[in-house]
């Protein structure tokens, strides 16, 4: 599915990004932008509405309304691996390639499949100002805010983790940061979901999600895709290693398994020099 408009500019970002080594980078042109004074204020609403009736009434209809979008967005979505989720108990982060506003609804799936009933997905701050549908969702729905405030990250929302992780409920960190639109190959990480693993004593939950393209055309500038989730080996932390080592080793562990599931996905070697074919469904010019 696709969402807002043209993707024309967003993919010469991409391109930009890439050949810089600049992964973890926005490329989006249409996302809210907040001042620090208004980034503060919509979390600290978001937070603050938690604690009322009507938000937890809300919340139940948001998640309702996600849990049935996602299984009819993803009546032909492939997954495999699930065996490799057999044994989990207890909380759990899931880290995912980030392509398409919508990409965690196959997370979901698998997850419930799994028999997780709730996933929690991290979030920029800014997602929160977004309107319509969409925003009402991230307003209402299972959402962890991203915040870039020292003291908000290692206060409220380590707290915010580290309850959902206790009650027993999948959180969705996109370790990629960045949402880059229908790129196919996994970019290198950030740590920050490794640590709140390894700080909080939980496994890894790791997926790679590989986008085929249908014939049949989506829009002007895309074709339709499909998603294979392939669910990888589950990494869990040694309890003898520090937060920083386990994080490190996960994080090396969690990209090396991405890498090896886009070759055998795509039949080649990752490489990040830039290919019209990287970006999924997309009727290049003269195509």
């Amino acid at each position: 599915m696709i969402i807002g408009g043209s993707k024309t500019q967003v993919i010469e970002n991409i391109r930009r990004a890439a050949a810089e080594n600049r992964f973890n980078d926005k490329v989006e042109t249409e996302d809210p932008s907040l001042s620090a004074r208004e980034r503060t204020g919509q979390v600290s609403r978001y937070l603050k509405n938690q604690n009322s009736l009507i938000y937890r009434f809300l919340n139940v209809c948001a998640r309702a309304l996600v849990d049935t979008g996602s299984k009819v967005l993803n009546w032909h979505t492939g997954i495999e691996g699930l065996e490799n989720l057999r044994d989990l108990e207890g909380g759990v982060i899931v880290t995912s390639n980030h392509f398409n506003p919508l990409d965690n609804t196959a997370v979901r799936i698998t997850m419930n499949r799994a028999g997780y009933r709730r996933l929690f997905l991290v979030s920029q701050d800014t997602n929160l100002a977004m309107k319509g549908w969409i925003g009402f969702i991230m307003n209402h729905e299972d959402i962890i805010p991203m915040m870039k405030s020292r003291q908000y990250l290692s206060g409220s929302f380590e707290a915010q983790i580290a309850d959902a992780l206790r009650k027993g409920h999948a959180i969705l960190i996109y370790p990629e940061q960045e949402m880059w639109f229908n790129y196919r190959k996994p970019r290198p990480p950030k740590r920050g979901a490794y640590y709140y693993a390894a700080k909080n004593q939980v496994p890894i939950v790791s997926c790679f999600v590989e986008v085929r393209d249908l014939r049949k055309k989506d829009n002007d500038e895309f074709r339709k895709v499909r998603y294979i989730m392939h669910v990888l080996d589950t990494i869990y932390p040694d309890p003898d290693k520090s937060v920083r080592e386990n994080s490190m080793q996960m994080m090396k562990q969690d990209y090396e398994q991405k890498v090896k599931a886009y070759e055998r996905a795509y039949g080649k070697k990752l490489s990040y020099e830039f290919e019209y074919n990287d970006i999924a469904g997309w009727i290049a010019a003269g195509d």
